[in-house]
């Protein structure tokens, strides 16, 4: 059995609040816990009246006061969005409450659109230049201190927070090898470059101080139920989202329908079965095939599972049946 960890975007759904979605947050980090998951990390996106994860670190911060054992962390912080130093001052806080349990991944999109991403720092196309040397940079502030060196993270200077590099084009696999960092590929919304991505980045690994052997976790969505007629249907809440962002729309979760032929133009279902490829959506049996056929395909050392449903209940559920399937050792 290879480890499998926890990828939520803590998601509003119609008619809900951020405040029910936070909640709702909680109660399924404490059950993965329960579950065998390895880590439950939250993604920063900003703008998305569907994603309550925004302030990322906060939730992780509640995340982790609400567990015990489990890796909580970040898929990812978009770090253009940020100063090296105040991410390094965050984090260091996060591992200084919850020492050994913290991971930083980090992402080189702002994790929005251009004009949000102004909003949020007025240098777009900069930041993203910089993102090698900002990496480095809270690499460092993250180290142990060094002589001669003058600004310092107060907390976060020799946490060591394990920093992973995040992508869904083969620049992040590239970097992650050069630095010697472990490396989670987005195939769970950006299927292209996955074998590419996983080739070079195993190909090209640098051994660190921070990490002796090339470490890879892909990521990848699965809606499970105790049927697949129900999974598939669970199923078309993911696929209306997908054909939304090809529409330009921004919302809340929408619940699940009967037929989701009725939703999406031909022209929408190309583009969100494309982007949705890898995902695995069935009962138990069909999700234990399909995971396995997943990490026969990537050689993963974990998985990392994404799960959009609309009803808590049944969220719930899903990555339960993961866990079981895991637990199966597949």
């Amino acid at each position: 059995m290879i480890p499998y960890s926890l990828l939520d975007l803590s998601p509003i759904v119609a008619g809900s609040t951020a405040a029910d979605s936070l909640k709702n947050t909680l109660d399924l980090a404490r059950r993965a816990e329960q579950w065998g998951y390895t880590r439950y990390w939250l993604a920063e996106h900003h703008n998305m009246p569907g994603i309550a994860s925004a302030a990322t670190s906060v939730v992780i911060a509640a995340v982790g006061a609400a567990t015990k054992t489990m890796r909580i962390g970040s898929g990812g912080i978009m770090l253009p969005n940020h100063s090296p130093l105040v991410i390094a001052e965050q984090f260091g806080t996060l591992a200084s409450l919850y020492p050994g349990r913290v991971d930083l991944g980090l992402g080189r999109a702002p994790g929005t659109d251009q004009m949000t991403a102004r909003a949020l720092r007025r240098d777009v196309n900069a930041a993203a230049e910089h993102f090698p040397e900002d990496v480095i940079e809270l690499r460092v502030l993250l180290g142990e201190p060094q002589p001669g060196q003058t600004i310092h993270a107060y907390p976060g200077s020799g946490t060591r927070v394990p920093i992973w590099m995040l992508g869904s084009s083969l620049f992040g696999a590239q970097l992650a090898a050069y630095l010697g960092l472990p490396y989670s590929f987005a195939s769970h919304f950006a299927p292209d470059a996955l074998l590419d991505a996983l080739s070079i980045y195993r190909e090209r690994f640098t051994p660190s101080d921070e990490l002796a052997k090339r470490y890879a976790m892909p990521a990848l969505q699965v809606i499970a139920a105790d049927s697949d007629a129900e999974a598939r249907r669970l199923f078309t809440s993911t696929q209306q989202s997908f054909a939304n962002m090809s529409r330009g729309t921004r919302g809340q979760l929408p619940p699940p329908i009967d037929d989701i032929e009725t939703y999406w133009s031909p022209q929408e279902k190309e583009r969100a079965e494309h982007m949705l490829s890898y995902a695995v959506v069935g009962g138990p049996e069909a999700v234990k095939a399909g995971l396995r056929r997943f990490i026969d395909l990537t050689s993963a050392d974990e998985i990392m599972v994404a799960s959009m449903i609309y009803d808590h209940a049944a969220r719930l559920r899903s990555f339960e049946i993961v866990a079981e399937a895991m637990k199966a050792s597949l």
